[in-house]
């Protein structure tokens, strides 16, 4: 009995320790994949028509803004080391087309991201990264994910409350 308790305890330590060597990486996933499934749930909510909506001109889109987040989580990710898929062009994410286009392009970038996330080993995140508008470390670079997400979330919902769309989740 002695023994079958220590090997438990052994189990659980080792499970424990597994755990927090990528604790951040890993709070840092769980809080922006919420913040991804609740911009999903925004865009599906909106109507094909609201894609077009901007609050005025010169601002973006709520498809412009959908395409933003999913080629900024492509940019910054690309600048930690990370290739894009093969298939994925940057540059024409813009030029997507059509609701259900769109969420599949978003979609498709936010499982990347969140996939990622799980490369970057804690030693690395003090390292330095250009992300061109400013030098900071790979941490910095995974903060810089999940705070554009929610960001643009927060964009996101003032554009569905003016079109009448209500949050799924607030409902």
């Amino acid at each position: 009995m002695k023994k079958l308790f220590s090997l438990l305890c052994l189990v659980i330590a080792i499970g424990f320790t597994h755990a927090q060597e990528n604790l951040t990486q890993n709070t840092i996933q769980g809080l922006l994949k919420g913040n991804q499934d609740q911009v999903i749930q925004l865009a599906e909510a909106f109507s094909e028509n609201q894609y077009d909506w901007r609050p005025m001109e010169g601002v973006n889109s709520v498809a412009d803004a959908l395409l933003h987040v999913a080629s900024a989580n492509y940019f910054i990710g690309t600048k930690m080391g990370f290739a894009p898929p093969e298939d994925v062009d940057i540059m024409a994410l813009g030029k997507i087309t059509g609701k259900d286009n769109i969420i599949t392009a978003l979609k498709e970038s936010n499982a990347w991201v969140l996939d990622k996330l799980n490369e970057v080993s804690t030693d690395e995140l003090a390292n330095e990264v250009d992300f061109g508008f400013m030098k900071m470390n790979k941490l910095g670079g995974l903060l810089i994910i999940m705070e554009h997400n929610g960001e643009h979330k927060g964009q996101l919902i003032a554009y569905a409350r003016s079109n009448g769309v209500v949050p799924p989740w607030s409902k």
